[in-house]
């Protein structure tokens, strides 16, 4: 018998009883099934695939394709954990009818179970509409990448009074228009725990301290996969890119010097049957 699936109810539960959520990427199959085997309580299908797996240096180039493309393969590893799937950039800004033609697309037609799309009062109406329809939604405020042009660059947020309280006025207004939980991203740590404990509904930090109601991590940034720039937020808690370097390299060299394949990894024929072939 499957254990029973993460839900709505259940996400909003852990802010009444204090049990932390835990909420990381993930953009396939085996990914999705690692991690739903290890208990992670939801599953972001977040459009950084658009940097992780797709090489982009920005997750703008990402479309609606590709994150169905990505959330079929997720919801398919996904026997618990919810998956959650980004709207990604100009699939919800045009029009509110295009933010819920896009938001039944990724319930629909990829498995999601949520969607998620950045912003504050300017998406509201389309927040409301996506509600409407019965589909869940989380906010995300603080350093909301698809804007990184307007806000000039990658940086905190929320660092002046001003900005400071236009993320918690925004944060208010995407619990009044219905989202069941906001991500806050890189904003400092007393200002998320203020906006935590100012909204009934979870808060899910990434670069926001540890009094959020939650965590999310980028797995590959989790799993220490790149050797390059990793942001002050992340911690490390493997260093993949040794462990599979070393291993690509081990390959290679008994590949090169006749070691591998040995007898072990071979399949055996009867001399007899070899010998009629001529």
């Amino acid at each position: 018998m499957s254990a029973a699936k993460i839900t709505t109810s259940v996400i909003r539960q852990r802010k009444e009883t204090g049990k932390k959520i835990t909420m990381l990427t993930a953009y396939d199959f085996s990914m999705a099934k690692l991690l739903d085997d290890s208990g992670i309580d939801m599953l972001l299908v977040g459009d950084s695939l658009g940097n992780v797996i797709l090489g982009y240096d920005s997750t703008l180039p990402v479309t609606m394709e590709d994150m169905i493309h990505h959330t079929r393969a997720v919801s398919r590893g996904a026997q618990k954990a919810m998956v959650v799937a980004d709207m990604p950039f100009m699939s919800y800004q045009v029009s509110v009818e295009d933010a819920l033609r896009n938001a039944g697309r990724l319930m629909k037609e990829a498995g999601a179970q949520a969607v998620k799309l950045e912003g504050g009062r300017e998406v509201r109406a389309a927040v409301e509409a996506i509600v409407q329809a019965g589909i869940p939604v989380i906010g995300h405020l603080g350093l909301t990448p698809q804007a990184v042009h307007s806000l000039g660059g990658f940086k905190v947020q929320g660092k002046s009074r001003e900005d400071a309280k236009k993320i918690l006025e925004d944060a208010k207004i995407l619990e009044e228009s219905g989202v069941f939980a906001i991500i806050l991203e890189c904003v400092p740590a007393l200002l998320a725990e203020k906006i935590t404990h100012s909204l009934a509904i979870p808060i899910i930090g990434i670069g926001a301290g540890a009094q959020c109601d939650g965590q999310v991590l980028v797995t590959h940034d989790l799993l220490g996969i790149y050797s390059g720039f990793s942001p002050k937020f992340v911690k490390k808690f493997a260093d993949l890119h040794s462990s599979v370097t070393e291993a690509i390299l081990g390959y290679k060299t008994q590949v090169e010097n006749g070691t591998f394949p040995g007898p072990e990894h071979s399949f055996p024929i009867d001399s007899e049957i070899l010998e009629r072939l001529y």
